[in-house]
């Protein structure tokens, strides 16, 4: 059984920075993709940033220049480095990855940003 767990989210004060991780375990980490996502109370879960096996990366437009995400496959945890945080990107993340068709996600994290 796939499980993500997530960590990092707190609040934070805009401009400020935090670091996402999320654990996979359950599954080989290294030849798939993972997927950053996040959801603002009362809007549609969208994508903020995706990294494939290869380590080639894309980013939402609205994060693009302040968020990184990256992996670190011996460790089975893929990260999202987030700096200058704006009150807009306060939501609850989450990461997700996918097996023979299958998406599985993690709890989310809370990330709130304060004006």
């Amino acid at each position: 059984q796939v499980q993500l767990v997530e960590s990092g989210g707190g609040l934070v004060q805009a401009g400020g920075s935090l670091r996402l991780s999320c654990l996979v375990s359950g599954s080989t980490f290294s030849i798939y993709a993972m997927v950053w996502y996040r959801q603002a109370p009362g809007k549609q879960r969208e994508l903020v940033a995706h990294i494939s096996s290869g380590g080639t990366t894309t980013y939402a437009d609205s994060v693009k220049g302040r968020f990184t995400i990256s992996r670190d496959n011996a460790k089975n945890t893929v990260y999202l480095q987030m700096n200058n945080l704006i009150p807009e990107d306060t939501a609850v993340y989450y990461c997700k990855t996918a097996r023979y068709g299958i998406d599985y996600w993690g709890q989310g994290t809370q990330v709130t940003v304060s004006s």
